[in-house]
């Protein structure tokens, strides 16, 4: 059963213009209009299903710099000095908490691969240590394993993620974004070879700039205008337990399980040595560039021929803006909890911390991240189509990364001064 979001009121107005209208309401999108409407930008949230429906509330909560790529650590860093001000900013509690994340091995390759990173980060001012196996036992106490060793940063954190995108939702409506649920967005209009509107279900909307921030279903959405985005589909199986006593509040990420509390005191658990990998006919389009993520990474993938691939399959590539499209037809993106995948992590967490012998599972559920072949999100400008950009493509770090993402769109679609240098995440670099 997916993850209960704190419910939002969202507009019943359909407007006819505005200046941004931004596709898709998760919490890229979201942060995006927040930081528009904080600088009095007329914007509009248009979802095809509900708020935060997919990925961004189904997602780990981690907020982490640790085991980033070099060249995402000062999004990473700027993201950690929002999240710290977000709960002034939207007036709501998002569930933030400085907890710490560490990452543990058992092997010596493993081991050297942590060592390599943390080499190449010093001049990034990180709070980053390596650890041996007694120091991971003292800052977690009560295991069985004897680790080879790990990283840690303690300025890592996590957030809620069926509190945080409502929160952030409510404070841009009460700035003037307008944020419309169950209006899909079907295509664009053109003026003079430029973005002049979108075409929704309910009608169009002329505006001067768009924002794609659609997720996993942005591939789709590019792909019916002659634009190729790279980006394939990993399926994410995640439990969360009763209230229970752990051995820390620090978020932990063995080589087969992970944790982190959750703010009710139970745990959010996931098997992080698996993720199961639909196959799809993207995967013969463009397969063949993710070749060096399979060489480094391909153990990790569980293949699966079901009913993802089957509804991939069934929805359209091409349509027309009178058409009625794909995000019609499928609101919410919900795939099938892969529970043989939870149990697997919960055993491997038993072994390696006995406490968690007694765990119940209050609930499960899955999402799907969409992952790029260099695992870096897509922010910036689409140059084939002047006034489309773009925000997605996340791999699965979007949630920690949303304060700093979604600004930085934000900064791109207005012109301003970007946070962050966006060079890594331009789009023609594939």
């Amino acid at each position: 059963m997916r993850p209960t979001i704190s419910p939002v009121t969202t507009s019943d107005v359909f407007p006819s213009t505005t200046t941004v209208v931004i596709i898709g309401g998760g919490i890229v999108g979201l942060t995006a209009a927040l930081t528009l409407a904080e600088r009095k930008i007329p914007v509009v949230v248009l979802e095809k299903g509900q708020i935060a429906g997919e990925q961004s509330s189904r997602n780990l909560g981690w907020i982490r710099k640790t085991s980033r790529l070099a060249e995402d650590i000062p999004l990473a860093q700027a993201s950690d000095r929002l999240w710290a001000e977000m709960n002034a900013r939207v007036q709501s509690d998002v569930g933030y908490r400085k907890s710490g994340i560490m990452f543990t091995t058992r092997t010596d390759t493993q081991m050297a691969g942590y060592e390599h990173w943390f080499n190449g980060i010093k001049g990034l001012n990180l709070d980053s240590r390596l650890l041996s196996s007694r120091e991971i036992s003292n800052l977690v106490p009560h295991g069985n394993t004897q680790w080879a060793g790990g990283v840690y940063t303690p300025s890592d954190g996590c957030a809620e993620p069926t509190l945080a995108s409502s929160a952030i939702a409510k404070a841009a409506i009460s700035k003037g974004a307008i944020i419309i649920e169950n209006c899909a967005v079907r295509t664009l209009t053109f003026s003079a070879g430029e973005v002049s509107g979108v075409v929704t279900e309910k009608g169009e909307i002329k505006c001067d700039r768009v924002l794609l921030a659609g997720g996993l279903w942005s591939r789709r959405f590019l792909g019916n205008l002659n634009v190729n985005l790279p980006t394939l589909p990993l399926i994410c199986s995640v439990l969360r337990t009763t209230p229970m006593k752990g051995p820390t509040d620090i978020s932990l990420g063995a080589p087969d399980f992970s944790f982190r509390k959750h703010r009710d005191g139970g745990f959010i658990i996931t098997q992080r040595g698996a993720l199961r990998a639909p196959l799809t006919l993207d995967h013969l389009l463009i397969g063949m560039r993710y070749l060096k993520q399979l060489r480094g990474q391909g153990g990790f993938l569980r293949l699966s021929v079901g009913q993802y691939g089957l509804k991939d399959f069934s929805l359209a590539r091409r349509w027309r803006g009178q058409q009625t499209s794909p995000f019609e037809k499928m609101r919410i993106m919900d795939p099938e909890t892969d529970h043989a995948l939870n149990n697997e992590a919960i055993e491997n967490l038993k072994t390696a911390w006995p406490i968690f012998s007694k765990l119940e599972i209050a609930n499960a559920w899955a999402g799907v991240i969409d992952v790029t072949p260099d695992s870096n999100p897509v922010i910036g400008a689409i140059d084939q189509i002047p006034g489309l950009f773009i925000a997605s493509g996340f791999s699965g770090h979007g949630f920690g990364t949303s304060p700093a993402a979604g600004q930085l769109a934000a900064d791109l679609v207005s012109n301003q001064t970007p946070i962050v240098d966006p060079e890594p995440y331009r789009f023609n670099r594939f």
